[in-house]
């Protein structure tokens, strides 16, 4: 097992070199077979927010200065451990290929800003998919011993599809469809600036080329610059009424938003959620053709 420990979360210009290597569709002898994962966990063992990026966060996704930590900012700060782990280990994926496709967040309660915290992730989870494969970022974050959230983020790989039984291979999930808007939910259209992309990147320290100028965003196959998937999740959250101290807010990761655009953001009422086994649904969709950007569903969890 290949595990290392930081002092502080590493910054992205730290491994650019290699971050833009492996975007490139080239041969790497670090490669490994594509069985199997890099058995790797990257820690931060304490972690200190930066108020500066945190404010900012908040101002660009539009969460309330509260004094809490947003329920998708530890998401956003394991990416750097994520980045890292890519390129420093024999990872079997050119990170070129990768979509995002899912991620789920789970806070077990607030977390304060001023608190200090350990944060591990750690790749879980390869299986084999009808497109190629999929395999996750298990993220941890603790106080002390306690765990007080997690994070899974779900990519796929595309490729040749495996020779394997089609029981044992993920199916393509099913489509989305636009629900009907429930008076005591939310319901709103907004606009998605041009430049959203360069600004959260600035943020989130995610320059992927995809998201920065439709020139660049060309070169990799997309007519325009797309918008982060991990701020219209935030964006979504945001803009929705109070969340439950402890819950997990699950999505997936649909059509690309293209920049700019107008979506519109429909969901039920959080007041709906009083047990565990009730959940609360949401989805962003095009304001112009009704197709979705993404889907998602927030559940109560045990509180730690």
């Amino acid at each position: 097992m290949s595990d290392k420990h930081y002092d502080t979360l590493p910054k992205a210009h730290t491994t650019y070199a290699n971050i833009i290597k492996n975007l490139l569709p080239i041969g790497d002898n670090r490669k490994v077979g594509r069985d199997e994962l890099p058995q790797a966990t990257y820690y931060v063992d304490d972690l200190h927010i930066d108020q500066s990026n945190l404010n900012d966060y908040r101002k660009i996704c539009g969460f309330a200065d509260n004094g809490k930590i947003p329920i998708t900012y530890f998401a956003v700060l394991s990416q750097a451990l994520q980045m890292n782990m890519m390129v420093k280990e024999p990872f079997p994926f050119a990170m070129l290929g990768l979509v995002h496709v899912d991620n789920s967040v789970t806070q077990y309660r607030p977390v304060g800003e001023r608190e200090t915290v350990s944060m591990s992730v750690a790749f879980a989870n390869l299986r084999d998919h009808t497109q190629g494969q999929q395999f996750d970022f298990v993220t941890t974050v603790k106080s002390q011993e306690d765990v007080i959230w997690e994070g899974i983020s779900t990519y796929l790989a595309r490729g040749k599809k495996s020779d394997i039984s089609a029981s044992s291979i993920s199916k393509p999930r099913p489509v989305t469809v636009k629900p009907m808007v429930d008076e005591e939910g939310t319901h709103t259209v907004f606009e998605v600036p041009e430049d959203i992309g360069r600004r959260y990147a600035f943020v989130s320290g995610d320059f992927n080329l995809i998201h920065l100028h439709p020139l660049s965003a060309r070169a990799f196959g997309f007519p325009k610059a797309i918008a982060h998937g991990m701020w219209s999740k935030a964006k979504c959250l945001a803009m929705m009424s109070e969340l439950p101290m402890a819950c997990t807010a699950e999505v997936s990761f649909k059509l690309p938003i293209f920049l700019p655009s107008e979506v519109e953001l429909i969901a039920e009422p959080i007041a709906k959620l009083e047990n565990r086994e009730d959940a609360c649904v949401f989805g962003l969709y095009s304001a112009k053709n009704n197709k979705p950007h993404l889907s998602g569903v927030i559940k109560l969890v045990a509180e730690a």
